[in-house]
């Protein structure tokens, strides 16, 4: 079910491809990758995190957050399109973020889940290599991930979590679960080929 596309990327030597920062992590190597909010309060973390996406050659990202979240100090996250749209078209690159709203531990319905999927699929057909994240990079994120997997015949079933967590070795925040919440891995494990 694997297509030539994701076939081809999957047997590329990781070795030589970049991950864009430390909280993220390779899924289909060139292609699409995963971690956490690629923003920042601070202007020049946030731009240093932007510039490293667009030189992994990403210049789609597929935003899980919702538009009024918070984080722990009661804070709205910054939105970064713009800025990565602005740096990316210095590089003369189109750049865009499409948000699919998931509320934080929570999963979406099947139905959002299958536009999500979708989304990715096509950037990819169309050669837009792929960011997807939430906030931390792990619950909504890695739900994503493995239903992705499943998707594609990658990894069905408990076999996508534990690649998954292969996936996330060297992701700064490894040692905590993606998915987090049984529910998230309950999708993941249900997720069927071609869904």
């Amino acid at each position: 079910m694997k297509s030539d596309t994701v076939q081809s990327a999957m047997t590329t030597r990781d070795d030589f491809i970049r991950k864009p920062f430390p909280r993220s992590y390779r899924v289909v190597p060139g292609l699409l990758y995963a971690g956490a909010y690629p923003g920042d309060i601070d202007e020049n973390i946030m731009e240093t995190k932007i510039f490293s996406l667009l030189d992994c050659g990403i210049c789609r990202v597929v935003n899980l957050m919702e538009a009024s979240e918070i984080d722990h100090n009661g804070r709205y996250f910054l939105d970064y399109s713009e800025k990565l749209r602005e740096l990316a078209l210095k590089r003369v690159v189109e750049a865009s973020v499409a948000r699919f709203s998931i509320r934080d531990v929570s999963i979406p319905s099947q139905s959002l889940m299958k536009k999500i999927l979708d989304h990715i699929d096509r950037n990819i057909t169309e050669g837009y290599p792929t960011y997807v994240h939430c906030w931390g990079g792990k619950g909504r994120t890695g739900t994503v991930v493995g239903c992705y997997l499943a998707r594609h015949g990658i990894a069905i079933g408990k076999d996508a979590l534990e690649t998954i967590k292969h996936l996330r070795l060297h992701d700064a925040s490894s040692h905590e679960p993606s998915p987090e919440t049984r529910e998230q891995c309950d999708m993941v494990v249900s997720w069927k080929v071609g869904e």
